[in-house]
């Protein structure tokens, strides 16, 4: 079973799943990933709400073989309002093929009940040579749904990797009811775009 079907498998018969990138205090996060250039499955426990610790297994989808990073994300800066929530992480990894594969980059987002914008940067270094991926995401919600109702995303988000040298972009949906959240986009060039969370 490959780590796509595995990831899959697992979050939709996990009971809770959320979005942050860091838990509450002694809390632990699994999730997963899929895009054009990988599929992971990333775990990771926070001793406090201010930071993460974990570990991400890797398959490349471009031949460049299986590995894992020891991962590192940092909560820069929250800011709670009545009506809106704004997060700035920087995050880091380490690759398990050495010290000269790595990644460092910064994320934030801010949403109310009914916007959402958020955007990413990450700078990542592999034995092949260097790239950037960065992507800014805009959504609405249609409706504002209640505690325990479906709650439904639509967004448009733009994504770049210099290492392709083009945007792309496209549609993305997020579902989440209750504890279950999935979150999907596609276009031909970046082919399918899906995360998936569990927090425990």
């Amino acid at each position: 079973m490959g780590i796509k079907t595995f990831t899959i498998l697992l979050c939709l018969l996990s009971p809770i799943l959320a979005a942050r990138p860091i838990s509450y205090s002694g809390g632990s996060t699994l999730m997963g990933f899929s895009d054009r250039y990988k599929n992971s499955v990333y775990y990771h426990y926070s001793p406090t709400f201010k930071y993460s610790l974990g570990i991400e297994a890797i398959t490349e989808k471009q031949g460049d073989g299986d590995h894992a990073y020891a991962r590192a994300t940092y909560l820069l800066n929250r800011k709670n309002t009545r009506h809106s929530q704004r997060n700035l992480y920087l995050h880091s990894g380490l690759s398990s093929r050495g010290l000269d594969e790595h990644f460092y980059g910064i994320f934030g987002d801010w949403e109310t009940r009914r916007w959402f914008a958020g955007f990413s940067y990450q700078h990542t270094k592999t034995r092949k040579g260097d790239y950037d991926d960065q992507y800014l995401q805009l959504g609405v919600a249609p409706y504002v749904g209640e505690y325990g109702d479906l709650h439904t995303w639509l967004m448009i988000k733009a994504r770049n990797n210099t290492g392709y040298d083009s945007w792309s972009v496209y549609p993305v949906l997020k579902f989440f009811k209750g504890g279950f959240l999935v979150e999907f986009g596609y276009h031909p060039k970046a082919e399918w775009d899906i995360h998936l969370v569990r927090r425990f």
